[in-house]
């Protein structure tokens, strides 16, 4: 839409609200709302002023006046608002020179396409991310001085199949036997019809819904592959949507990969594929169906995945899902239809158009910008040096033997490992200003100081199951 399209949008549904929105370094949704009234088609150039110094990882408070600029093709009406609200995405600028924020992620993310664009390797980046989450019916947690806890609750977890419900139907879902069964065992299928529905009703393009293989509500909602500063724009849609219907219904969605100790977490297996002048570049005559550039993007995938990890797995609950025996791929190694690989060849199509890579190790709690611009730019630089991606493994890597799975190189084991690889390899996130040194070193400034020290300086509910005796 054109800025004059929305203004036209807006007296058509009759719009009170403009909610303007815009993502903060970790990966949080931020808004403010005016009245339609003071909304004026001049925004879209000249913005809004704003304290940049409150966001997180942003400006200094000698340095805090900030613009956010409304961008029109991002425009939908807001689902759950009592009067009716036009959200738009917004840029950030600089109110002095106008120029765009170098922290604002969504402007990463857009540099990294115009970057791929100037090599000449592609001019599309479609990416298509398939991102899990689990709906409770009750969650409590608290960290004090001198205590510490959790505690989670599903109807239809399998914890509840002794609890007295009045009368308990028996219906719960066993640990990894989530996957696809169907009412009444699979209680939230009416919910997530209504989050499917929807997201369609905003403008999303869904393919399908259904349980996923944790028990206690695990969902996924698969969204139609898009160019990648789009989806990462409707991947913040999606989990707005997700949230807030769990809300409607006196339930709670979390995208917290490893919510539940002894079932599967929650990834986010990514699917990218490089387009030119319309044509699919994945497609060729190699392994499983594809070109030498896709072998080469894989490659460029496998060698920076240790720092990659840092933006596309940067929670410290991340590392609690990359461990073996949960399906997640610990193991940096590539293969068609193998899911315990990093690096996955989806062959449900013989079609070039479905060619594409399936990048498995994130989850759904990165910055979708930043982590679809890191992605794309370690392709580019497996592309760009010709990395070899080493041989295929087609074999359940978790039964190898010893002696074979000892050379298969792993993914980081914490958050720390992640950032320390993070440090010493982000060249190749440089190239063409995507990610400045003052983006990196404000990602590592701030992961280290907010999340891996905090974790590391509190005391563990199970330290006291293992210790308290000594």
């Amino acid at each position: 839409m054109t800025p004059k399209e929305v203004l036209a949008l807006c007296s058509e549904k009759d719009v009170k609200a403009i909610d303007l929105r815009f993502m903060d370094f970790p990966g949080l949704w931020q808004h403010t709302t005016i009245p339609m009234r003071a909304f004026k088609e001049e925004m879209f150039e000249d913005g809004l002023g704003f304290d940049g110094s409150s966001i997180r990882g942003w400006k200094q408070i000698n340095e805090s006046d900030m613009l956010i600029v409304p961008q029109a093709d991002t425009a939908f009406v807001d689902p759950f608002t009592e009067i009716p609200t036009m959200v738009m995405i917004c840029n950030i600028q600089d109110p002095l020179t106008r120029e765009d924020y170098t922290r604002d992620p969504r402007n990463v993310a857009r540099k990294a396409v115009n970057y791929l664009k100037s090599t000449g390797i592609a001019d599309t980046a479609f990416f298509g991310p398939e991102a899990e989450f689990f709906v409770f019916d009750d969650i409590r947690f608290d960290q004090t001085p001198n205590s510490a806890f959790y505690h989670i609750d599903s109807n239809e977890a399998q914890w509840n199949r002794g609890r007295d419900e009045k009368p308990n139907l028996g219906y719960k879902i066993r640990f990894k036997e989530g996957y696809f069964p169907c009412p009444p065992h699979d209680q939230l299928m009416d919910l997530r019809n209504e989050m499917m529905q929807t997201m369609i009703n905003c403008g999303l393009d869904v393919e399908c819904q259904h349980h996923e293989v944790g028990t206690a509500g695990q969902s996924e909602i698969d969204l139609r592959f898009q160019e990648m500063v789009k989806m990462a724009d409707q991947l913040l849609m999606f989990k707005y949507i997700i949230k807030n219907v769990a809300r409607k219904y006196n339930k709670t969605a979390t995208f917290m990969p490893k919510p539940i100790f002894g079932d599967n977490g929650s990834g986010m297996h990514v699917h990218v594929s490089l387009w030119k002048d319309g044509t699919p570049l994945f497609a060729g005559d190699g392994y499983a169906g594809l070109s030498e550039i896709a072998l080469h993007a894989i490659g460029g995938l496998i060698a920076n995945a240790p720092a990659l990890l840092a933006l596309t797995n940067p929670t410290t609950n991340s590392y609690k899902r990359l461990v073996p025996g949960y399906e997640a791929p610990v193991n940096l190694a590539y293969s068609q239809r193998n899911r315990s690989a990093a690096c996955r060849i989806p062959m449900y199509s013989p079609s070039p158009k479905s060619k594409r890579v399936e990048f498995r190790c994130p989850d759904p709690s990165c910055n979708p910008y930043l982590a679809f611009a890191a992605i794309l730019l370690a392709m580019i630089d497996g592309i760009q040096n010709k990395i070899d991606p080493g041989q295929p493994l087609d074999k359940d890597i978790y039964d190898l033997p010893p002696e074979e799975l000892a050379v298969v190189p792993k993914a980081p084991a914490s958050l720390e490992e992640a950032l320390d690889a993070l440090e010493r390899n982000h060249q190749f996130l440089l190239r063409g200003d995507v990610f400045t040194p003052d983006v990196i070193d404000t990602w590592l400034w701030y992961k280290r100081t907010h999340e891996v020290d905090a974790m590391r300086l509190r005391p563990h509910p199970f330290e006291f199951c293992m210790y308290y005796d000594i």
